[in-house]
């Protein structure tokens, strides 16, 4: 898939059942690592996204390849601290949507630093960022949800430039 073919929206009301498709993947969520109660429970995943789209400071996207909802990406936090985020569904990993869909978000936010957080582990995320610009800084231990345990992250900046 060409990164011409790869798109950001505005969420929508439709986009929310495709969300929780692909935010229920036990292996995505794995992978991920952290992930957050919403991500098993459809109450608390509306809940989620209700405040998400009503806080006027998070700048959340739909990912949209080739016509198809298969992803979402946001910045969000003060702006000192901005950090970005983003869940693309498994079926369409290793094709460049996740690096396009960072791009294009990173463009329609000119705040810098940004900053990511990843678990060490999951090299594609890593790449993803660090092809998007961003440097790992330092490393950490976090609690991750989806592995019940904690687990080594990484933490990454974009700087201004």
């Amino acid at each position: 898939m060409n990164a011409d073919e790869i798109s950001l929206r505005e969420v929508r009301d439709s986009d929310l059942p495709f969300f929780w498709s692909h935010a229920r993947d036990p292996e995505a969520q794995r992978i991920a690592a952290f992930t957050g109660e919403y991500h098993s429970d459809r109450e608390l995943f509306d809940g989620h996204w209700a405040k998400i789209r009503a806080n006027p400071d998070i700048l959340a996207r739909t990912v949209v390849a080739g016509g198809e909802v298969v992803g979402n990406a946001a910045v969000y936090g003060p702006p000192d601290e901005r950090e970005v985020t983003y869940w693309i569904d498994r079926a369409h990993w290793g094709r460049g949507i996740a690096t396009a869909a960072l791009a294009a978000l990173i463009a329609l936010d000119p705040t810098r630093p940004l900053y990511a957080r990843a678990a060490a582990d999951n090299t594609g995320s890593v790449r993803v960022l660090e092809k998007c610009g961003f440097v790992v800084t330092g490393h950490d231990r976090g609690f991750a949800l989806a592995r019940d345990a904690e687990i080594d992250e990484v933490t990454l900046i974009l700087r201004a430039g």
